[in-house]
Order: C-alpha cells, then structure tokens, then sequence
C-alpha cells in the first residue's frame, strides 16, 4: 500500500516536506514546544514537575511497562509517557490511583480530545 505524500511543514516560512501525521520539522517542533512552555503553559505547572515527580514517574513506568490503554485492546505498546487522569490543575495529585501509563499516540489522543494543548475547550 503506497504511503501518503509528503506535507510541508505548518509553521510560517517554512517550506521543508514532513511525512504525513507530523505537524513541524525538526527544526521547528522544538521551538514550537519551547514557545508553548513559556507563553502557553500555566506558569505553576512548572512547579509541580520536580525531581520528586520524576522519581514516581520512572517507579511507575518500571512497573507498567506497556500503555495501558493499548493493553486493554490486546496490543503490546511500550510506554512512554504516565499520564494524570485528572489533572495537576484541576485538583488532582501524583498518587498512583490517578495515573496511567501511556503510549505516544493514546497520550496525544487525551489530550486532543480535552483541547488542552489546543485551546478547543
């Protein structure tokens, strides 16, 4: 099955051909990511990321070593990310009952679908 051409790159200027599914080229993912934790970011969400939260990240992970989502369907995905099920903001905590391990894409599907990253709320 041939595989969907090429897209240009979403950020202004930008003409470099990216596969399909991508938004930015590597040039402008990082920035785009850099622009959003200084401007689009609560400025407090930093402050609940610390070494403490990397410590029960990496413990959780060891311990769930594939999505957990991906899991349920009978697919073996690694995880890569642990997820809050609620929320730092919205009152929620690192206690394990409120996390959740995640691959990439399931990880991008919640949070397109809450309009977080996005501002679609």
């Amino acid at each position: 099955m041939p595989r969907k051409p090429d897209v240009p790159c979403r950020y202004p200027g930008c003409s470099r051909l990216i596969p399909a599914g991508e938004r930015y080229c590597d040039e402008h993912r990082s920035k785009v990511n850099s622009d959003y934790e200084k401007y689009g970011r609560d400025k407090t969400a930093k402050r609940k990321y610390g070494r403490a939260w990397k410590r029960i990240r990496d413990r959780y992970a060891a311990e769930h070593p594939f999505c957990e989502m991906c899991y349920e369907k009978g697919v073996m995905a690694k995880t890569e990310q642990i997820h809050h099920k609620l929320p730092l903001s919205e009152g929620g905590t690192h206690d394990r009952s409120n996390l959740i391990a995640l691959c990439k894409p399931c990880h991008s599907r919640i949070h397109a679908q809450r309009g977080d990253r996005w501002n679609r709320r």
